[in-house]
């Protein structure tokens, strides 16, 4: 669908909904709508492993903890709005990093798309895996759900709280009680 088949739709959804755009002084609204909404959905087709794929070699073979992340997305359900934070923790394979503004590009991607937030935490930890070769990973994200909170089926202050993990991350044991700990409270020691 091009965009301008998106503004005719969204003036024609707007309408079917009893608003008359003109009398409310909404004429610009479908184009702004749609706008915003290619923006959004701006993720989609991005191979997301691809952008953490370029590692370099620092020496480095502890945990990597990266913390409150911000992102915004689109619940697929009801198309309202969720937010919040992520966290990601990796072990390098061999002291391969990647840059840190990757993670962040990671997580912007592919929060812009129709989204769950079991899966987008499931597909920031796979996209890890799979581009950083990384010996495990561990994604938490934490957010509010808009359409949860404004039908009422939840407080504002409720959070919804996933957690994926992979790799030498997901066994039971000191290293991943580490890993969780660095979440917790930022804190990464070397593991050798």
């Amino acid at each position: 669908m091009s965009h301008k088949q998106a503004v005719v739709a969204m003036k024609q959804f707007l309408e079917a909904l009893g608003i008359d755009l003109q009398a409310q002084n909404m004429e610009k609204t479908p184009e702004r709508v749609t706008s915003l909404f290619e923006d959004l959905f701006s993720g989609q087709g991005v191979k997301a492993s691809q952008l953490v794929r370029h590692a370099f070699s620092s020496g480095y073979e502890g945990l990597v903890a990266v913390k409150d992340i911000p992102f915004y997305s689109i619940c697929e359900h009801h198309l309202m709005p969720f937010f919040g934070t992520v966290d990601i923790v990796y072990c390098p394979r061999k002291g391969q990093v990647t840059g840190l503004s990757r993670l962040r590009d990671l997580v912007m991607t592919l929060s812009k798309r129709p989204q769950l937030q079991e899966r987008m935490t499931q597909q920031i930890a796979e996209a890890l895996m799979e581009g950083t070769q990384a010996e495990g990973v561990i994604v938490r994200v934490q957010s509010y759900q808009l359409c949860m909170m404004m039908r009422g089926e939840v407080t504002p202050t409720t959070q919804t709280v996933t957690i994926e993990s992979k790799g030498c991350l997901k066994k039971t044991g000191s290293l991943r009680q580490e890993a969780l700990l660095a979440i917790e409270k930022g804190e990464a020691r070397s593991n050798g």
